[in-house]
């Protein structure tokens, strides 16, 4: 699995690819805070990072399906599946290596943001406890799109293709509570009920305000498990159709 994961650290780290995915969020990062500054003259103005981050998971649904769109896709397209398909590793550390990579490029991206609130810190007052929260709310929500979009990955070979299914795949889990509450949805409760289940944005709020409740966390690890197990089952129907 090590070696999976070294290859595909490699193939980020040592191209520009990371660095302008990072330099990328940084500019969306920048650009929410610039937004949540612009009411700076109003009396009642308050600024917090938890309101940055909830307002940054919109924008971030276009970078994720960047991040991941390559995973599997290319790896069909370039003809390569087969040596990874015939590797001592099983498909397991195959997908978990590869996945643990895409983390690991997403956890760089979130060190970077870093320099706001130590920034902030610097010269003025950051609520730490909100701030942590909201980072680990953050981070269990990047987990979730980037398990989503190695999924999305592992279908097509085109890896265009599987960036605007996972860009789309994305927006009904982000917009999937407002879905729920429309006049249609709410004359049949026990379907509202079922969608509303499975929301990731009212979870995601929680964290923002500043709590860490175990249910919330037990629903963005039960989303990764999920979508790694059925990447493996594509992954491995695949291998056995190639004898």
């Amino acid at each position: 699995m090590f070696s999976i994961y070294k290859k595909e650290v490699q193939s980020f780290f040592y191209t520009p690819f990371a660095y302008i995915l990072t330099a990328l969020f940084m500019f969306l990062f920048t650009f929410v805070i610039d937004g949540a500054l612009g009411d700076l003259n109003k009396p009642d103005f308050q600024f917090t990072f938890p309101e940055v981050f909830y307002r940054i998971i919109l924008y971030f649904i276009f970078l994720t399906p960047i991040l991941t769109m390559r995973t599997f896709a290319d790896e069909r397209k370039n003809g390569t599946e087969v040596l990874l398909m015939t590797s001592p590793v099983n498909v397991v550390q195959i997908i978990i290596g590869k996945y643990l990579a895409n983390l690991t490029v997403f956890l760089f991206m979130i060190a970077a943001s870093t320099f706001y609130p130590i920034f902030t810190a610097a010269h003025g007052e950051v609520v730490m406890g909100q701030l942590l929260c909201a980072y680990v709310g953050f981070f269990f929500w990047g987990a979730m799109y980037i398990a989503l979009g190695q999924l999305v990955s592992a279908f097509v070979e085109n890896s265009i293709i599987a960036a605007v299914i996972g860009e789309l795949i994305m927006f009904i889990v982000l917009f999937i509570d407002d879905f729920s509450m429309t006049d249609f949805i709410a004359q049949y409760p026990t379907l509202q009920g079922f969608l509303y289940a499975f929301a990731a944005q009212p979870r995601f709020a929680y964290f923002s305000q500043g709590f860490i409740r175990l249910s919330d966390i037990v629903f963005f690890l039960s989303a990764v498990l999920v979508a790694l197990a059925w990447n493996y089952i594509v992954i491995e129907k695949r291998r056995w159709k190639r004898g």
